[in-house]
């Protein structure tokens, strides 16, 4: 059997680069994607580390054109990993709506147009794709509307895609970590000094960084959500629905058993007082 193929997004840092590394090494052809090449040396570095080659490519996901371009000459795709995506910390009245849709641009709509670009391709070799969420996706928090909005639409989307795709051979799932040690927290859009900006939403907004920090000390590393992702990459039937962490599991089930939201309500109110 030939080798098999898997697209990634977003490869430059963090789960994106690891998991890339990761599926190489467990045989996987790599084309290894992201919107600036020039920024590519992390993952060729850990690929040379790792003995194992990757295909870096150009691919900006809130552009058709540029997925379509990285798609041609593409004989066969047995696997897409949407992983592109970017945080954001703000709130609804001291943010404009562009602000809004250029989040929901990145997080939503890219994942999106790639999907869309590979469907032919992954029925055509009964693939598989996976979707790197959060559980930001499963339940809002504070300050992060517009990220959490587009996680949210990620999961409504992936999950009623899932049973039409399925018919075509083509399995669907999701990826829900928690923290995540990565430089994906240093790349949340935060333009000069948020709590000068958040006016009457200051105290909620150091409250809530103070937590968030916390947090993300003793988060999860991208190289152990990385080989939960290659072990769903060669599952038989992978799950729907991947939770990466204790910590994961343990939040999202809050959501997931709370029939009238209050438990959710009491639990992301604390963050902010």
């Amino acid at each position: 059997m030939s080798t098999k193929t898997v697209l990634i997004t977003g490869t430059s840092s963090g789960i994106g680069l690891a998991t890339a590394v990761a599926a190489a090494r467990g045989g996987w052809q790599v084309i290894a994607t992201m919107r600036d090449t020039a920024k590519a040396g992390a993952l060729l570095a850990a690929a040379q580390e790792a003995g194992v080659t990757v295909d870096v490519r150009t691919l900006d996901v809130t552009d058709p054109a540029s997925v379509e371009s990285c798609l041609v000459g593409l004989d066969r795709l047995d696997a897409l990993v949407n992983n592109a995506g970017a945080g954001h910390v703000g709130t609804l009245e001291q943010e404009s709506v562009e602000d809004v849709r250029a989040v929901m641009e990145v997080n939503f709509f890219g994942v999106v147009n790639v999907t869309k670009a590979a469907l032919p391709l992954l029925r055509a070799s009964k693939g598989r794709v996976i979707t790197v969420s959060s559980v930001g996706g499963v339940i809002g928090q504070p300050f992060n509307e517009a990220y959490c909005a587009a996680k949210f639409a990620v999961e409504g989307f992936m999950e009623s895609l899932a049973p039409v795709a399925a018919t075509a051979g083509v399995s669907v799932s999701v990826v829900e970590p928690g923290a995540v040690a990565s430089e994906f927290v240093s790349n949340v859009r935060l333009a000069g000094d948020p709590l000068e900006q958040a006016g009457p939403y200051a105290p909620a907004l150091s409250a809530y960084l103070e937590r968030t920090r916390a947090a993300f000390a003793g988060a999860q590393t991208p190289q152990d959500v990385a080989a939960q992702m290659v072990d769903l990459l060669a599952a038989e039937r992978p799950a729907f629905r991947l939770l990466t962490s204790d910590a994961a599991r343990a939040f999202a089930g809050t959501k997931l058993a709370d029939l009238d939201g209050s438990a959710v309500q009491a639990l992301t109110g604390g963050w902010v007082r």
